[in-house]
């Protein structure tokens, strides 16, 4: 516990607080006491969330939900009031540690005590289901360790198992190293099933110290979680048997919690058993072997293969990083992503965000010919097992957008109508086209499960003009002068012209590459080690047969674009790897990349910022996923204003110089617009009417098309005018 600080009231519902007991994203939780001495946890949700209806919802559902537990390995509610002005909930004050604290502190437990720990787990989860319950949260921090036995707490996230359509802010869905696959693929459908997975997982953390499917990335810890076996690696033996079947990739396969009580009861007491199961971990992460001084390819003007590879081959020298499907909402969510890209409108390059003197009268709008508001749904039947990106968008050429749905990769779509003008395409389905240009539309396609290619497709048309097979895990991105994409086997970068010719080739490195773009110039990401993240960054530049190292960032430096032709990065305040829901990385410096020199000029922030950060003609916005905003000089870094809004899970901007304003959709259809130059709300509108079932799981997206405003809620794309709502 740690004292009160300033701006922390004294007192909750009748309740004296003594101090605080944690934070979140959501609120703070304070250790209060009655007057009649009894101490609770008080949860007080954070200001903006109090006027949020969806969130209030979400909030009421949780207090129902705590309420209808009741059980001897559950912290059960006294009191609550959903309809404050900040909403708060009281529950029972257990003292202890969580799982979490207790294994860091004291390291993993023993077998009598992990026996004891899957007995109380089990009859929690037992009363969580017979309430009719799925907590979908169990992890070691939910998980308080008592003199007499665990807690299972926090439901703030559980749903009936009845799958009643609450309305949710679909933000926290799970912390990947505990979520059960079926969870990571469709979240509104998951069964108590779903939490027998996560105790396996709960218990080999126990047991080890580390989750059976723990990777350097939530990508590849998700990715495990699907498709992966479990890493068993030093559970006692006797405890084996029966993580294996909770942790069955099939819910309709993991025991019952009658069974799986009878199975941890049937365990010996005793800490003296068969050694624990040894060997290498069931998927071990393999050394890179270290930088090869040669970064020219010979014959890579003409050679039109896929590269030769040397020693042990590219194929061994890298993991397989698959695009994840259901993952793009899960690290939104949790604010390990920073986005890269906004939709701005064609206006005057001249007139900026801090250009105070402007009017939004001084321009008409332009809106494509013929324009009214509309609503399209993204929607096609299809048969068979979908393979879903989970992040579908549109991109624009004049008055013509090109978007992923559901049922199908690719549409055109009139943006003055909202009228379907053709539909191609249905592996993936929920994918952003890669983009348009000169008549050409760039898409993904998996024709099976280990290839994928790049389409180009007739934008008039949708007629596929040609294809070529990329890389199965690593974008594909266009440049000034083609689209640059990494080879299947990770050897090479390759770009390809508009007539599907190869332009040229150049190596990568044996680590981790990715193809960047950054103010049209073809990149490199590159760190030493199988995943991102986990070293410094080097910014390699490519050209025909080569890349050259233009500079080292930071690790977990975020690239964001350029300005004044010079790339632009985040640079993180700590680039420690945090798995909890609602956590934000804190950034607390620009780096400007010298394009000559390649000297970096870092440029301090006023102090740390978190949120996803998107810059639009040099400012760079931060939006966290409590609905604040904060917009910063790209290059000065000072900090132009700051704007605390009521609209939660906001989408990266789109910036409109005409009107001096910046665009945000939310996950519910709601938009919002503040002004560019002081950050004041100009209007907002409501929410969308039933915007379908996949608003929960699908990032929010909004652009421009001229004047008009186009978003995306789920798989429902619509327009407004940017004079709001009227």
């Amino acid at each position: 516990m740690t004292p009160l600080s300033t701006g922390d009231p004294e007192s909750i519902g009748g309740y004296t607080l003594l101090g605080r007991l944690g934070a979140g994203g959501m609120g703070v939780v304070y250790l209060g006491v009655s007057a009649s001495g009894r101490q609770v946890a008080v949860k007080l949700v954070h200001g903006p969330y109090a006027q949020e209806e969806e969130f209030r919802t979400r909030f009421r559902q949780e207090i129902a939900a705590a309420r209808r537990v009741s059980g001897a390995f559950t912290a059960p509610v006294v009191d609550a009031d959903a309809d404050a002005d900040r909403p708060w909930m009281a529950t029972l004050y257990v003292p202890g540690f969580n799982l979490a604290e207790v294994v860091e502190k004291d390291g993993p437990l023993n077998q009598r005590e992990l026996r004891a720990l899957g007995l109380g787990l089990t009859e929690a989860l037992r009363d969580i289901h017979r309430a009719g319950l799925v907590h979908r949260d169990l992890k070691p921090r939910n998980v308080l360790m008592t003199e007499d036995g665990p807690r299972v707490i926090d439901f703030g996230i559980s749903r009936a198992a009845d799958n009643q359509n609450l309305t949710t802010t679909g933000r926290m869905i799970g912390t990947p190293p505990f979520m059960s696959p079926e969870q990571l693929a469709a979240p509104r459908d998951v069964t108590p099933a779903s939490d027998v997975f996560s105790l396996g997982s709960l218990l080999v953390f126990a047991a080890v110290g580390t989750g059976p499917f723990d990777a350097d990335s939530p990508y590849i810890t998700g990715y495990q979680v699907v498709h992966g076996t479990p890493d068993l690696g030093g559970v006692p033996e006797a405890l084996v048997g029966v993580v294996e079947r909770c942790l069955d990739k099939d819910p309709g396969a993991r025991p019952e919690l009658t069974d799986l009580h009878r199975m941890l009861e049937a365990l010996p007491e005793s800490d003296v058993t068969a050694s624990p199961t040894t060997g290498q971990p069931a998927n071990p992460r393999p050394r890179p072997a270290s930088r090869s001084a040669a970064t020219t390819f010979a014959g890579a003007a003409t050679n039109t293969g896929t590269g030769t590879g040397t020693g042990a081959g590219a194929g061994q020298r890298r993991r397989v990083r698959m695009l994840l499907a259901g993952l793009g909402a899960v690290l939104a969510v949790t604010g390990l992503c920073v986005g890269v890209g906004a939709f701005v409108s064609d206006a005057d390059p001249t007139a900026t965000a801090s250009d105070a003197t402007a009017t939004p009268a001084a321009r008409a709008a332009s809106l494509p010919d013929g324009w009214r508001p509309w609503r399209t749904e993204l929607r096609d039947d299809v048969k068979g097992v979908p393979l879903d990106y989970d992040s579908p968008g549109c991109v624009a050429q004049g008055s013509a957008l090109f978007c992923g749905g559901t049922g199908f990769t690719v549409a055109r779509v009139d943006a003055a109508s909202g009228r379907i003008l053709w539909r191609t395409g249905t592996r993936p389905q929920g994918a952003q086209p890669i983009g348009v240009r000169d008549g050409l539309v760039y898409a993904y396609e998996d024709p099976d499960d280990s290839t994928r290619q790049v389409v180009a497709l007739d934008a008039t048309t949708g007629h596929r003009r040609w294809q070529r097979d990329i890389n199965k895990s690593e974008a594909a991105v266009l440049y000034d002068g083609g689209l640059l994409t990494l080879s299947p086997d990770y050897s090479s970068f390759v770009a390809y012209g508009p007539s599907g010719k190869e332009l040229w080739r150049a190596p990568s490195l044996d680590e981790y590459c990715t193809p960047s773009v950054l103010g049209g110039v073809p990149y490199a990401l590159c760190s030493e080690g199988a995943e991102p993240g986990q070293a410094p960054v080097d910014l390699m530049k490519l050209g025909p047969g080569s890349m050259t190292e233009t500079a080292t960032l930071p690790k977990k430096a975020e690239a964001l674009g350029t300005v004044g032709g010079q790339p632009l990065f985040l640079a993180p305040q700590t680039a420690k790897d945090v798995y909890e829901a609602g956590y934000e990385r804190p950034y607390n410096a620009l780096l400007r990349v010298s394009s000559e020199t390649g000297q970096v000029r870092r440029v301090p922030l006023a102090r740390p910022l978190t949120g996803a950060a998107t810059l639009v003609d040099g400012v760079v916005y931060f939006v966290r996923s409590d609905g604040s905003v904060t917009a910063v000089s790209a290059d000065s870094g000072r900090r132009l204003w700051q704007k605390t809004t009521d609209v939660e899970s906001l989408s990266a901007p789109a910036v409109s110089a005409t009107y001096k304003r910046v665009y945000f959709s939310n996950r519910f259809g709601r938009l919002l617009a503040l002004d560019s130059r002081t950050g004041a709300a100009v209007w907002r509108t409501s929410a969308l009417d039933d915007p379908g079932d996949k608003a929960q799981g699908y990032p929010p997206r909004v652009m421009l098309v001229k004047d008009a405003i186009v978003a995306m809620a789920g798989d429902t794309a619509f327009s407004r005018s940017p004079d709001g709502p009227t």
